[in-house]
């Protein structure tokens, strides 16, 4: 039996309980954000470095410098500072006005990925609109077959691929990227099963009235899938403007391969222009993120991945 007195305090200890709960798991995602940031943090702040503040702060991970710490005495770490001791924007003058290749492939870069976003929208959004609202023999195999397909990794289709390309005369051209990429399987999925929570009474009232189905698609689908076309095209976005394999396959010419690929060329002797290549390399994800986060979440949050 609970005495009053019990009965009167268990709702407070629930409360405090509770308040513990949040406390604790604010902190853990405090660190795990930490955790995450501190990269980015990092190349930030040594973009605005000297050459010869971050040769200072890095010299301990080099091999030169390690025979100075052999007596144990002196950690390799001492000389590391994550804030600036004075601002400077010579990286980057370095990278936007002396280094004319880092610009062609930023544009080499927004060359390909923004075809791809803007042609996977289109077709996977009608690809997905077939496969959810309309009814035809084979659909559910066809589907499956999708779904097959993006589970392969991209290695597996790499060799067909590359076959494909050199039978239409695509090697060595952008277009041999740009292709695979708008067909690609992934953004079909997504958008398929965002499109099968919109209610079919939608339709069949739009089909009462007289519209057809590309009526339907435009004045119905279209606008109630927009979180889920945005999320898709924000995914889209970063996995081909992070794309490494693709074009290092594919284009053999140095002058048409994008950005990502040339960062591990800036590296050498000149650290201080890595940390601004990368800063500025970073920069239309972060914006994209930032000002597209909200349709990101609730596109995923509704596109019933989760199932």
């Amino acid at each position: 039996m609970l005495s009053p007195g019990n009965l009167l305090n268990s709702p407070k200890q629930q409360i405090q309980k509770i308040k513990i709960h949040k406390i604790f798991c604010f902190i853990i995602l405090l660190l795990l954000a930490f955790f995450f940031l501190f990269p980015l943090a990092v190349t930030i702040t040594n973009s605005f470095m000297s050459e010869q503040e971050i040769a200072n702060n890095y010299e301990a991970v080099t091999d030169k410098s390690l025979s100075r710490y052999n007596d144990g005495l002196t950690s390799p770490y001492a000389q590391f500072e994550l804030i600036p001791d004075l601002v400077v924007f010579r990286q980057y003058y370095g990278v936007l006005i002396k280094k004319i290749q880092f610009l062609l492939m930023f544009w080499n870069s927004v060359m390909i990925t923004f075809p791809i976003v803007i042609g996977q929208t289109v077709v996977a959004t009608l690809a997905a609109y077939a496969f959810a609202k309309m009814k035809f023999k084979g659909r559910n195999f066809l589907f499956f077959l999708y779904i097959v397909v993006m589970l392969m990794p991209f290695q597996v289709t790499l060799v067909p691929n590359y076959i494909i390309a050199g039978k239409l005369r695509l090697l060595n051209n952008i277009l041999s990227i740009i292709f695979p990429g708008i067909f690609s399987t992934f953004g079909v999925f997504l958008l398929k099963q965002y499109m099968e929570q919109i209610m079919d009474s939608y339709l069949e009232a739009a089909k009462v009235d007289g519209a057809n189905e590309l009526m339907i698609f435009l004045k119905i689908i279209v606008p109630m899938s927009k979180a889920g076309i945005a999320a898709m095209a924000i995914l889209v976005f970063i996995d081909n403007w992070n794309m490494v394999e693709q074009p290092l396959i594919f284009l053999q010419d140095a002058a048409k391969q994008p950005l990502s690929l040339y960062l591990s060329k800036i590296i050498d002797g000149e650290m201080g222009l890595a940390f601004a290549a990368s800063t500025i390399y970073m920069l239309p994800m972060l914006l994209n993120f930032l000002y597209t986060q909200k349709y990101l979440l609730e596109g995923i949050r509704l596109s019933g991945i989760k199932g």
